[in-house]
Protein backbone atom coordinates (compact mmCIF):
# COMPACT_ATOMS: atom_id res chain seq x y z
CA UNK A 1 0.00 0.00 0.00
CA UNK A 2 1.36 3.43 -0.87
CA UNK A 3 0.55 6.88 -0.64
CA UNK A 4 0.70 9.70 -2.67
CA UNK A 5 0.23 13.73 -2.73
CA UNK A 6 -1.66 15.30 -5.70
CA UNK A 7 -2.96 18.92 -5.75
CA UNK A 8 -3.57 18.87 -2.08
CA UNK A 9 -5.33 15.33 -1.66
CA UNK A 10 -3.57 12.69 0.07
CA UNK A 11 -4.17 8.97 -2.49
CA UNK A 12 -4.08 5.61 -0.81
CA UNK A 13 -3.25 2.98 -3.26
CA UNK A 14 -4.00 -0.81 -2.60
CA UNK A 15 -2.55 -3.71 -3.75
CA UNK A 16 -5.08 -4.33 -6.08
CA UNK A 17 -4.19 -0.92 -8.10
CA UNK A 18 -7.50 0.62 -6.48
CA UNK A 19 -6.85 4.04 -5.36
CA UNK A 20 -8.89 5.63 -2.93
CA UNK A 21 -8.49 9.61 -1.93
CA UNK A 22 -8.86 10.71 1.74
CA UNK A 23 -11.69 13.14 2.49
CA UNK A 24 -10.19 16.84 2.94
CA UNK A 25 -10.09 18.20 6.21
CA UNK A 26 -13.24 19.35 7.78
CA UNK A 27 -13.66 23.45 8.10
CA UNK A 28 -13.04 23.25 11.51
CA UNK A 29 -9.97 21.32 11.47
CA UNK A 30 -8.76 23.29 8.42
CA UNK A 31 -8.98 26.62 10.86
CA UNK A 32 -7.69 24.84 13.47
CA UNK A 33 -4.15 24.04 11.62
CA UNK A 34 -4.59 27.63 10.08
CA UNK A 35 -4.27 28.80 13.74
CA UNK A 36 -1.42 26.06 14.92
CA UNK A 37 1.30 27.72 11.65
CA UNK A 38 -0.16 30.80 12.88
CA UNK A 39 0.90 30.67 16.61
CA UNK A 40 3.79 28.81 15.63
CA UNK A 41 5.02 31.60 13.00
CA UNK A 42 4.51 34.00 15.96
CA UNK A 43 6.86 32.31 18.49
CA UNK A 44 9.83 33.79 17.14
CA UNK A 45 8.76 37.24 16.40
CA UNK A 46 9.96 39.08 19.84
CA UNK A 47 13.34 37.89 18.69
CA UNK A 48 13.24 39.05 15.27
CA UNK A 49 10.95 42.33 16.26
CA UNK A 50 12.85 45.82 17.26
CA UNK A 51 12.50 45.79 21.18
CA UNK A 52 10.19 48.93 20.63
CA UNK A 53 7.51 47.15 18.21
CA UNK A 54 7.48 44.30 21.25
CA UNK A 55 5.11 46.50 22.76
CA UNK A 56 3.09 47.06 19.90
CA UNK A 57 2.85 43.31 19.14
CA UNK A 58 1.39 42.84 22.75
CA UNK A 59 -0.83 45.59 21.94
CA UNK A 60 -1.92 43.98 19.24
CA UNK A 61 -2.70 40.15 21.09
CA UNK A 62 -4.32 42.74 23.67
CA UNK A 63 -6.85 44.41 20.82
CA UNK A 64 -7.20 40.78 19.20
CA UNK A 65 -8.79 38.96 22.13
CA UNK A 66 -11.29 42.04 22.57
CA UNK A 67 -12.51 41.54 18.81
CA UNK A 68 -12.57 37.80 19.18
CA UNK A 69 -14.70 38.32 22.52
CA UNK A 70 -16.71 41.17 20.70
CA UNK A 71 -17.25 39.07 17.02
CA UNK A 72 -18.88 36.01 18.91
CA UNK A 73 -21.74 37.69 20.38
CA UNK A 74 -21.94 40.42 17.44
CA UNK A 75 -20.69 38.90 14.52
CA UNK A 76 -21.97 35.33 14.89
CA UNK A 77 -24.22 36.50 17.15
CA UNK A 78 -25.93 39.64 15.63
CA UNK A 79 -26.46 41.01 18.64
CA UNK A 80 -24.65 44.48 18.02
CA UNK A 81 -22.96 45.52 21.43
CA UNK A 82 -21.33 48.97 22.10
CA UNK A 83 -20.73 48.25 25.72
CA UNK A 84 -17.97 45.88 25.98
CA UNK A 85 -16.05 48.00 27.99
CA UNK A 86 -18.14 46.95 30.97
CA UNK A 87 -16.38 43.04 30.36
CA UNK A 88 -13.10 44.31 29.48
CA UNK A 89 -13.27 46.59 32.86
CA UNK A 90 -14.86 44.06 34.98
CA UNK A 91 -12.19 41.45 34.19
CA UNK A 92 -9.35 44.30 34.90
CA UNK A 93 -10.82 45.71 38.13
CA UNK A 94 -11.70 42.12 39.24
CA UNK A 95 -8.27 40.86 38.61
CA UNK A 96 -6.87 43.71 40.24
CA UNK A 97 -8.48 43.73 43.64
CA UNK A 98 -8.25 40.49 44.41
CA UNK A 99 -4.52 41.16 43.60
CA UNK A 100 -3.65 44.50 45.00
CA UNK A 101 -6.07 44.07 48.25
CA UNK A 102 -5.91 39.73 48.95
CA UNK A 103 -2.21 39.04 47.48
CA UNK A 104 -4.10 36.66 44.99
CA UNK A 105 -2.45 35.64 42.03
CA UNK A 106 -3.60 37.41 38.35
CA UNK A 107 -4.05 34.11 36.78
CA UNK A 108 -7.31 33.51 39.69
CA UNK A 109 -8.10 36.72 39.33
CA UNK A 110 -8.68 36.55 35.66
CA UNK A 111 -10.84 33.16 35.93
CA UNK A 112 -12.59 35.19 38.71
CA UNK A 113 -13.21 38.11 36.52
CA UNK A 114 -14.54 35.65 33.25
CA UNK A 115 -16.98 34.42 35.98
CA UNK A 116 -18.53 37.38 36.97
CA UNK A 117 -18.20 39.37 33.39
CA UNK A 118 -20.13 36.65 32.12
CA UNK A 119 -22.75 36.61 35.11
CA UNK A 120 -22.80 40.33 34.24
CA UNK A 121 -23.65 39.72 30.76
CA UNK A 122 -26.20 37.04 31.16
CA UNK A 123 -27.84 39.70 33.58
CA UNK A 124 -27.93 42.04 30.63
CA UNK A 125 -28.78 39.91 28.21
CA UNK A 126 -31.71 38.53 29.84
CA UNK A 127 -33.24 41.75 30.62
CA UNK A 128 -32.66 43.00 27.21
CA UNK A 129 -33.61 39.94 25.42
CA UNK A 130 -37.18 39.75 28.34
CA UNK A 131 -38.42 43.17 26.91
CA UNK A 132 -37.13 42.83 23.21
CA UNK A 133 -34.11 45.01 22.61
CA UNK A 134 -32.72 44.91 19.63
CA UNK A 135 -30.59 46.21 16.56
CA UNK A 136 -29.92 49.73 17.99
CA UNK A 137 -31.56 49.96 21.12
CA UNK A 138 -29.77 46.52 21.99
CA UNK A 139 -26.68 48.51 21.11
CA UNK A 140 -27.89 51.78 23.43
CA UNK A 141 -28.68 49.50 26.14
CA UNK A 142 -25.32 47.85 26.41
CA UNK A 143 -23.35 51.37 26.10
CA UNK A 144 -25.41 53.06 29.15
CA UNK A 145 -24.45 50.09 31.03
CA UNK A 146 -21.06 50.38 30.30
CA UNK A 147 -21.45 53.78 31.20
CA UNK A 148 -23.19 53.09 34.65
CA UNK A 149 -20.60 51.05 35.85
CA UNK A 150 -18.12 53.28 34.47
CA UNK A 151 -19.90 55.97 37.41
CA UNK A 152 -20.13 53.30 40.21
CA UNK A 153 -16.46 52.43 39.40
CA UNK A 154 -15.74 56.10 40.28
CA UNK A 155 -17.33 57.04 43.17
CA UNK A 156 -16.37 53.76 44.58
CA UNK A 157 -14.54 53.77 47.43
CA UNK A 158 -13.52 49.68 47.40
CA UNK A 159 -12.51 50.30 43.74
CA UNK A 160 -10.20 53.43 44.43
CA UNK A 161 -12.56 55.91 43.39
CA UNK A 162 -10.71 57.57 40.17
CA UNK A 163 -7.35 57.05 41.39
CA UNK A 164 -7.94 52.96 40.50
CA UNK A 165 -5.66 50.64 41.02
CA UNK A 166 -1.94 50.36 40.46
CA UNK A 167 -0.33 46.65 40.49
CA UNK A 168 2.65 46.29 43.21
CA UNK A 169 5.55 45.47 41.52
CA UNK A 170 7.69 42.70 42.90
CA UNK A 171 11.48 41.55 42.20
CA UNK A 172 12.76 39.37 39.03
CA UNK A 173 9.93 37.36 36.86
CA UNK A 174 7.25 35.11 38.02
CA UNK A 175 4.61 33.15 35.74
CA UNK A 176 2.19 32.94 39.01
CA UNK A 177 2.01 36.37 39.60
CA UNK A 178 2.11 36.98 35.61
CA UNK A 179 5.15 39.58 36.07
CA UNK A 180 8.21 39.69 33.98
CA UNK A 181 11.04 42.43 33.08
CA UNK A 182 9.31 45.14 31.11
CA UNK A 183 12.46 43.81 27.89
CA UNK A 184 11.25 40.18 28.70
CA UNK A 185 9.82 38.63 26.31
CA UNK A 186 7.44 36.16 28.32
CA UNK A 187 4.48 39.07 28.38
CA UNK A 188 4.24 38.21 24.35
CA UNK A 189 4.17 34.85 24.88
CA UNK A 190 1.77 34.85 27.57
CA UNK A 191 -0.45 37.13 25.43
CA UNK A 192 -0.20 34.81 22.10
CA UNK A 193 -1.36 31.76 23.87
CA UNK A 194 -4.36 33.90 25.65
CA UNK A 195 -5.09 35.30 22.07
CA UNK A 196 -5.10 31.34 20.52
CA UNK A 197 -6.71 30.07 22.75
CA UNK A 198 -9.67 32.32 22.52
CA UNK A 199 -9.23 32.12 18.87
CA UNK A 200 -9.43 28.21 19.08
CA UNK A 201 -12.67 29.04 20.97
CA UNK A 202 -14.27 30.75 19.08
CA UNK A 203 -13.80 27.95 15.81
CA UNK A 204 -15.00 25.36 17.74
CA UNK A 205 -18.36 27.19 18.77
CA UNK A 206 -19.01 28.18 15.44
CA UNK A 207 -18.71 24.94 14.45
CA UNK A 208 -20.74 23.07 17.32
CA UNK A 209 -24.42 22.70 17.74
CA UNK A 210 -24.56 25.71 19.87
CA UNK A 211 -22.93 28.10 17.05
CA UNK A 212 -24.82 26.56 14.32
CA UNK A 213 -28.15 27.39 16.13
CA UNK A 214 -26.79 30.85 17.50
CA UNK A 215 -26.12 31.72 13.65
CA UNK A 216 -29.75 30.28 12.93
CA UNK A 217 -31.23 32.65 15.20
CA UNK A 218 -29.08 35.46 14.12
CA UNK A 219 -30.25 35.27 10.30
CA UNK A 220 -33.99 34.37 11.25
CA UNK A 221 -34.99 34.64 15.14
CA UNK A 222 -38.49 33.69 14.14
CA UNK A 223 -38.52 31.14 11.97
CA UNK A 224 -35.35 29.63 14.78
CA UNK A 225 -38.25 29.93 17.65
CA UNK A 226 -40.39 28.38 15.64
CA UNK A 227 -38.16 25.66 15.07
CA UNK A 228 -37.97 24.96 18.40
CA UNK A 229 -34.77 26.07 19.18
CA UNK A 230 -34.52 27.60 22.87
CA UNK A 231 -33.57 31.30 21.48
CA UNK A 232 -33.27 32.38 24.82
CA UNK A 233 -30.82 30.25 25.90
CA UNK A 234 -28.16 29.75 22.95
CA UNK A 235 -28.36 34.19 23.40
CA UNK A 236 -27.19 33.86 26.89
CA UNK A 237 -24.77 31.30 26.43
CA UNK A 238 -22.88 33.62 23.83
CA UNK A 239 -23.40 37.02 25.53
CA UNK A 240 -21.45 35.14 28.38
CA UNK A 241 -18.63 33.34 26.60
CA UNK A 242 -18.06 36.56 24.56
CA UNK A 243 -18.16 38.85 27.65
CA UNK A 244 -15.39 36.17 29.34
CA UNK A 245 -12.75 36.18 26.61
CA UNK A 246 -13.19 39.98 26.35
CA UNK A 247 -12.62 39.67 30.69
CA UNK A 248 -9.30 37.92 29.83
CA UNK A 249 -7.99 41.09 27.88
CA UNK A 250 -8.64 43.44 30.14
CA UNK A 251 -6.96 41.01 33.12
CA UNK A 252 -4.29 41.25 31.13
CA UNK A 253 -4.09 44.41 29.99
CA UNK A 254 -3.81 45.63 33.65
CA UNK A 255 -1.03 43.75 34.41
CA UNK A 256 0.86 44.13 31.40
CA UNK A 257 0.21 48.03 31.74
CA UNK A 258 0.76 47.67 36.01
CA UNK A 259 -2.40 50.16 36.05
CA UNK A 260 -6.33 50.32 35.71
CA UNK A 261 -8.55 53.14 36.37
CA UNK A 262 -12.13 53.49 35.67
CA UNK A 263 -11.71 55.39 32.07
CA UNK A 264 -8.88 52.72 31.09
CA UNK A 265 -11.19 50.49 31.82
CA UNK A 266 -14.58 51.27 31.69
CA UNK A 267 -14.16 54.01 28.86
CA UNK A 268 -16.00 54.05 25.21
CA UNK A 269 -12.75 54.06 23.73
CA UNK A 270 -11.91 50.76 24.91
CA UNK A 271 -15.78 49.72 23.07
CA UNK A 272 -14.06 51.37 20.20
CA UNK A 273 -11.09 48.75 20.34
CA UNK A 274 -13.23 45.91 20.52
CA UNK A 275 -15.58 47.09 17.48
CA UNK A 276 -13.29 48.79 15.06
CA UNK A 277 -11.06 45.22 14.26
CA UNK A 278 -13.66 43.25 13.59
CA UNK A 279 -15.44 45.74 10.79
CA UNK A 280 -12.10 46.51 9.33
CA UNK A 281 -11.50 42.67 9.37
CA UNK A 282 -14.69 41.12 8.94
CA UNK A 283 -18.10 40.65 10.90
CA UNK A 284 -18.93 37.18 11.68
CA UNK A 285 -15.56 35.44 9.96
CA UNK A 286 -12.93 33.99 12.25
CA UNK A 287 -10.04 35.30 10.92
CA UNK A 288 -11.55 38.92 10.67
CA UNK A 289 -11.10 40.10 14.29
CA UNK A 290 -6.97 39.09 13.77
CA UNK A 291 -6.80 40.72 10.60
CA UNK A 292 -8.27 43.99 11.99
CA UNK A 293 -6.29 43.91 15.43
CA UNK A 294 -2.62 44.08 13.22
CA UNK A 295 -4.12 46.76 11.41
CA UNK A 296 -5.57 49.14 14.21
CA UNK A 297 -2.86 47.93 16.53
CA UNK A 298 0.06 49.18 14.15
CA UNK A 299 -1.87 51.71 12.84
CA UNK A 300 -2.06 52.72 16.70
CA UNK A 301 1.99 53.06 17.13
CA UNK A 302 2.01 54.56 13.43
CA UNK A 303 0.33 57.94 14.18
CA UNK A 304 2.06 58.16 17.84
CA UNK A 305 5.42 57.94 15.90
CA UNK A 306 4.08 60.65 13.58
CA UNK A 307 2.23 62.97 16.71
CA UNK A 308 6.01 62.84 17.72
CA UNK A 309 8.42 63.39 14.84
CA UNK A 310 6.18 64.49 11.78
CA UNK A 311 7.92 65.69 8.64
CA UNK A 312 8.13 69.39 8.24
CA UNK A 313 4.78 69.60 6.12
CA UNK A 314 3.21 68.25 8.80
CA UNK A 315 4.88 69.78 11.37
CA UNK A 316 1.24 71.15 12.38
CA UNK A 317 0.08 68.12 13.93
CA UNK A 318 3.37 68.04 16.36
CA UNK A 319 2.34 66.95 20.29
CA UNK A 320 -1.21 67.27 19.14
CA UNK A 321 -3.87 64.10 19.95
CA UNK A 322 -6.54 62.44 18.47
CA UNK A 323 -4.96 61.73 14.91
CA UNK A 324 -5.49 57.79 15.43
CA UNK A 325 -9.39 58.35 15.87
CA UNK A 326 -9.64 60.65 12.57
CA UNK A 327 -7.10 57.55 10.90
CA UNK A 328 -9.79 55.08 12.12
CA UNK A 329 -12.60 57.30 10.98
CA UNK A 330 -11.15 57.42 7.65
CA UNK A 331 -10.03 53.88 7.58
CA UNK A 332 -13.89 52.53 8.96
CA UNK A 333 -15.54 54.82 6.04
CA UNK A 334 -13.23 53.67 3.32
CA UNK A 335 -13.55 49.90 4.22
CA UNK A 336 -17.81 50.50 4.56
CA UNK A 337 -17.60 51.74 1.43
CA UNK A 338 -15.04 49.51 -0.60
CA UNK A 339 -15.32 46.56 1.20
CA UNK A 340 -18.47 46.37 2.83
CA UNK A 341 -17.98 42.81 4.35
CA UNK A 342 -14.47 43.84 5.93
CA UNK A 343 -11.12 42.48 4.06
CA UNK A 344 -11.61 39.08 5.11
CA UNK A 345 -15.09 38.63 4.61
CA UNK A 346 -14.41 40.41 0.97
CA UNK A 347 -11.58 38.33 0.18
CA UNK A 348 -14.21 35.22 1.20
CA UNK A 349 -16.86 36.04 -0.94
CA UNK A 350 -14.81 36.67 -4.14
CA UNK A 351 -13.31 33.90 -3.47
CA UNK A 352 -15.94 31.64 -3.56
CA UNK A 353 -17.35 32.76 -6.64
Amino acid sequence: MTATMNSGAITIAGPAGASTKAPPLRPANRQFAILAVLVLLAIPLPAILPSAQGAVAVRILIFALMAVGWNIMSGFGGMFSFGHAAYFGVGAYTSAYLLVKHNVSPWIGMLAGMVVAAAVAVIIGYFSFRYKLQGAYFALATFAFAEMLRLIVTSSKFANKSVGFSVPLIQGSSLWKLQFPADSHAYFWVALVLAGAAVAISIAFLHSRAGRYVTAIRDDELAAAALGTPVMRYKLMTVALSAAITAVAGAFYTQYYLFVNPDLGFGSAVSIQAIVPVVIGGIGTIWGPIVGAIIVGSLTDVTATLLRTPPDFLDFLKGRSGLDVVLYAVLLILIVRLLPKGIVGTIAARWRR
